[in-house]
């Protein structure tokens, strides 16, 4: 069978099957310009499903799919910091498995980098511009 590469079609086929289907993986191929196969290691408050296949290489192995609510605006600082440490190989336990993780009642939850949007942080000034911008008449 793999003298002809049919074990690549197999191979496909259970990726499309794994991704829920035709439709579901054109999707998926759509917004993240790849299909993978691994083993779902957890899932994080916002959404986001992180996956591992040892079988690829060191540092392609570990992989984030963002939740459906981001479409196509999805950026690495919507990762949490637990989970970025698991992503980077910084711990090979994922945050819900690693007793040692602290969690203290004054420690900030995290928030996406909103640069760049209409949300981003606008600093109130009360000083004239030195520069104005040009109003044609």
């Amino acid at each position: 069978m793999s003298y002809f590469g049919l074990n690549k079609l197999g191979t496909l086929l259970n990726i499309i099957k794994e991704s829920g289907g035709i439709r579901a993986s054109l999707y998926k191929l759509y917004r993240m310009d790849e299909l993978k196969l691994g083993t779902l290691i957890g899932t994080d408050k916002y959404g986001n499903k992180y996956y591992e296949n040892p079988r690829f290489f060191y540092g392609r192995n570990r992989w984030v799919e963002y939740a459906p609510q981001y479409r196509l605006e999805y950026d690495g600082s919507q990762v949490p910091a637990e989970w970025f440490g698991w992503l980077h190989y910084k711990t090979d336990l994922p945050p819900d498995k690693d007793p040692g993780r602290p969690k203290y009642k004054w420690m900030a939850d995290h928030t996406e980098n909103l640069s760049g949007t209409t949300g981003q942080y606008v600093p109130y000034s009360t000083t004239v511009p030195k520069i104005e911008a040009w109003k044609p008449k």
